[in-house]
């Protein structure tokens, strides 16, 4: 298959799903694509609640695509790469309806950030998480407060520190970057199906209002997120990252 990024709106639910043949990786126009499409979702008043999934069936989200990383020749194009993520998880801080993720295997990096960007998550017991990106000399600036949000400083540090480890589903759950695992992908179906149902009969306005109070304390984040997309964007154009990452890609 072609990767893609499409909406599907049935009884109040907007679907949201992506796919990319290299593990669901972001490149570029997937990113772009996944922030307008949640800004429109939120937009729409057919839609009362976001589920956002991915396509397969052990890949959540790779995180960046290696083969842009290792395109990247200059700062302003690592920046403008990077400013992807941090649409995205912006374009979700802001949308003004609840956002459910569906986590159906691994996620790494920029996965991790998407999962942490969405309001109650679900996944499987196959959804373990790895912030990998200090292990190819750059970090998880964009996706970070995002993350950190979510699980904690202690386990984020731990997270980016341990940047080869795979932290398992049971331990995300344990630090809140999962609210439920489950044993199989049709378990979590149901369960994702019931309460998104459930959640697209509540009061628009108030989940409106409910969503700026559980997010507050991140209005700076439409600028912050652009300063750590251009942190990442210098790093990235290193022979220690050029290096690594064509590493990466020959293993």
């Amino acid at each position: 298959m072609k990767e893609f990024v499409k909406l599907n709106t049935k009884n109040g639910i907007g679907t949201i799903e992506f796919f990319h043949p290299q593990s669901n990786a972001l490149p570029a126009n997937i990113l772009l694509q996944l922030a307008s499409t949640i800004t429109n979702a939120g937009e729409d008043k057919k839609i009362k609640v976001i589920v956002l999934k991915s396509a397969g069936e052990r890949a959540f989200c790779a995180g960046a695509s290696f083969d842009e990383l290792v395109a990247i020749d200059n700062i302003e194009d690592g920046k403008k790469f990077f400013s992807g993520f941090a649409q995205v998880i912006n374009a979700a801080r802001k949308c003004p309806k609840f956002i459910i993720g569906r986590v159906q295997g691994k996620a790494v990096g920029g996965g991790v950030g998407m999962a942490s960007a969405t309001d109650y998550c679900f996944a499987t017991k196959y959804a373990s998480a790895k912030l990998s990106e200090l292990a190819i000399g750059i970090g998880p600036f964009v996706v970070g407060p995002a993350v950190e949000r979510k699980v904690g400083s202690s386990a984020f540090n731990a997270m980016t520190i341990n940047a080869t480890k795979w932290f398992d589903a049971n331990w995300a759950q344990e630090k809140g970057l999962y609210n439920e695992v489950f044993e199989t992908t049709e378990e979590m179906d149901e369960q994702i199906n019931l309460l998104s149902l459930k959640v697209a009969k509540y009061n628009p306005e108030s989940m409106d209002k409910l969503k700026k109070i559980m997010w507050k304390g991140t209005e700076d984040w439409d600028s912050l997120l652009l300063k750590r997309a251009e942190k990442s964007g210098k790093l990235v154009l290193s022979d220690f990252t050029k290096n690594a990452i064509a590493q990466f890609k020959n293993k």
